[in-house]
């Protein structure tokens, strides 16, 4: 009986090492795993009109590909038209026939100009007659010590990592509310989760979405309308390409000495689709230990907090050293 016992004891801690061995091993949660075991699968998209901020690169272009193969009708937009016209064309190509030209509407969008957001939406709506999905993508990268950053720099990176996606998904709600129906999905970070030393704009940025979107997810339960928050690791984009320092005009140098290792923009682009066609709630994305470090910064706050502070972490995370 005693044996009995101290078995029953031990399960909780075979559970959470199990746990933390499939955190070591695989790229994402465990709640995408069993989706994409038992899950619908992204197929199951096919014919949904799908509006894709940032669609001229990273992760937004793969996203745009991985859903245009399965016959989604897409609204890609971003800044620079003449890469959303290339991503188009190889969507048409990816997508083997079954879209036609006018399956794919190419917008060109500021994010930060919240004033063309209205007629942004009426312009879908004109094409496509309804929206059933928007994925808030656009977002810039930032890398400074918390000292050198100007202030400036964090209302940009506000500005276009928070105040952009919420100005467009309030301009696109009246219409889903209005259907009773719709998807909203916005790209956050492993960073809107836990601290990312040396990027206080961008981990600020990243935690004020989990904010805005977990309270639109409670408000929204009444209207058949869900939120799905996708939080990836380090990703092979053009995000650190683009990223600023601690002044706003000043690129980022060296950047391929941030992260050693990277996620695929091809995996990634996958997995969050794969979130978006099961509705998930939130999503956490990238190589190993990337998921396992945020596991333990969530619930193993006070430890992992402590750990944080040692010099192994900061090799580990290959930070800036201090002037």
């Amino acid at each position: 009986m005693c044996l009995g016992l101290v078995c029953i004891g031990l399960y909780p801690f075979l559970l959470l090492a199990l746990l933390m061995f499939f955190m070591c091993v695989y790229d994402a949660d465990i709640n995408v795993f069993v989706r994409s075991l038992w899950g619908k699968p992204i197929e199951s998209l096919s014919g949904k009109v799908v509006w894709i901020t940032g669609a001229s690169s990273g992760i937004g272009e793969h996203i745009a590909y991985q859903l245009a193969s399965v016959g989604c009708k897409l609204v890609l937009s971003a800044r620079r038209k003449e890469e959303l016209e290339r991503v188009k064309q190889t969507c048409l190509m990816t997508n083997r026939g079954t879209l036609s030209d006018d399956d794919i509407l190419v917008l060109p969008l500021d994010i930060i100009k919240f004033e063309s957001h209205k007629s942004a939406v009426k312009q879908v709506l004109d094409h496509f007659k309804k929206i059933d999905i928007l994925i808030n993508n656009a977002g810039r990268f930032q890398q400074a010590w918390w000292t050198d950053i100007d202030l400036e720099v964090d209302r940009h990176i506000f500005e276009l990592n928070v105040l952009g996606p919420v100005s467009l998904t309030q301009a696109v709600l009246p219409h889903m509310i209005e259907r009773k129906a719709g998807q909203i999905a916005v790209m956050s970070s492993l960073a809107g989760i836990t601290a990312a030393p040396g990027s206080r704009s961008y981990c600020g940025s990243k935690h004020a979405l989990h904010g805005y979107y977990d309270v639109l997810r409670f408000e929204l339960c009444a209207h058949n309308i869900d939120v799905t928050i996708i939080c990836p690791g380090p990703v092979k984009s053009e995000l650190l390409t683009n990223a600023v320092t601690g002044k706003k005009e000043e690129p980022l140098k060296n950047h391929s000495k941030i992260f050693r290792k990277q996620m695929s923009t091809e995996r990634c682009a996958y997995l969050s689709c794969l979130a978006i066609a099961n509705r998930m709630y939130e999503v956490w994305i990238s190589i190993p230990p990337f998921v396992l470090f945020t596991f333990g910064m969530t619930y193993l706050a006070t430890f992992s907090k402590w750990m944080c502070t040692t010099p192994c972490i900061r090799r580990f995370f290959n930070l800036p050293k201090r002037k």
